[in-house]
């Protein structure tokens, strides 16, 4: 399920996304970033539609997602 960021206070929205970034350990090549900087990444991406926090209620987690991931996968449902 898709949950909306905005639906998220500031503060839990945070620590979504640094739980994310920490699971993740996304490369980002040459150049170090601090958390804040990846935090701040993740949270641009969410607001211009290019990821989606999700639910997964059988394992009652969340997680984000690229945009077409979830879109992807909304067309192999129907």
């Amino acid at each position: 399920m898709v949950i909306p960021h905005t639906a998220l206070d500031n503060e839990t929205l945070d620590r979504v996304i640094e739980s994310f970034v920490l699971r993740e350990g996304t490369d980002y090549g040459h150049q170090d970033f601090t958390m804040a900087d990846k935090i701040a990444k993740v949270r641009r991406q969410l607001s211009r539609g290019e990821a989606c926090l999700t639910w997964d209620a059988e394992l009652e987690s969340c997680n984000i997602v690229s945009a077409r991931k979830v879109a992807a996968e909304s067309r192999t449902e129907t």
